[in-house]
């Protein structure tokens, strides 16, 4: 006896069995699910892969997106702790990684998610030979260079999110102290991402118009207007800012989400 599915569809060609924009997560915190939501909204994949250790609330993040499905295009939304579920995917975002406790520092936490790596790079670039990685958990710099070397993939496929987040911050932050949208703000944040970072001030802009010729002085130490403190705000950010577009985590307990 037919289906309901049965009677209701009939297919006249074979369904395509293999993604063409596959995207897969690596970790359902904050961040894996603000990724999530994001490439969902973009409609930038055909098929949503979310991978975790921790069941329960791998399951709940899944349903979440799955019964939201209404408001997106992707069709395919899938979930696993076992990785085989990431399979044939394009792209793997790693947000993994041990969390950062209060205090600590990202340098810090080097070993930890190093040997997190270790333990799932190798079976991710095993069911996805063909996919790049962005790589988002910390301390991210040394951690992308990790990846690259476990993952025996070309240089040009292996990419961290580096300043991108700093330079964020920093657009918005000028923006809040001049009264001016961060979209006419424009700046640099270069070298390693966090504490050792670096200000371009020279290149700092708004709409064009060059800060550095409205003031020499902008963001040195006898700068009246202590321009410099901005910098220092980026950096405090990172471990204020938990529910940021990167990882940045205070409990003691190692895990595979932020």
């Amino acid at each position: 006896m037919s289906t309901v599915k049965e009677k209701l569809i009939e297919n006249l060609i074979g369904e395509e069995k293999i993604s063409q924009s596959k995207i897969t997560i690596v970790g359902t915190g904050a961040v894996g699910m603000a990724c999530a939501i994001c490439i969902l909204l973009k409609d930038l994949a055909d098929e949503l892969a979310l991978v975790d250790v921790a069941v329960d609330k791998l399951k709940g993040e899944t349903m979440d997106l799955q019964h939201g499905s209404l408001f997106f295009n992707t069709p395919k939304i899938t979930s696993g702790k076992d990785y085989s579920v990431s399979a044939n995917s394009k792209l793997v975002i790693v947000t993994a990684g041990a969390r950062q406790q209060e205090g600590e520092s990202r340098l810090a936490l080097v070993q930890r998610n190093v040997n997190i790596m270790k333990s799932i790079i190798p079976t991710i670039v095993h069911h996805s030979p063909d996919c790049k990685m962005l790589i988002v958990s910390n301390p991210v710099d040394i951690l992308t260079y990790v990846v690259w070397k476990l993952s025996g993939l070309p240089a040009t496929r292996v990419i961290g999110s580096g300043c991108n987040l700093d330079s964020a911050r920093f657009r918005y932050l000028i923006g809040e102290k001049l009264g001016v949208h961060p979209t006419s703000c424009h700046g640099w944040i270069i070298g390693e991402h966090g504490d050792s970072s670096v200000p371009l001030w020279s290149g700092v802009n708004v709409a064009g118009v060059a800060l550095k010729s409205l003031d020499p002085k902008l963001g040195t130490d006898s700068d009246k207007d202590q321009w410099k403190n901005i910098h220092k705000q980026v950096i405090d950010s990172g471990y204020l800012n938990l529910g940021s577009l990167e990882v940045e985590c205070i409990s003691p307990k190692p895990c595979y989400w932020e």
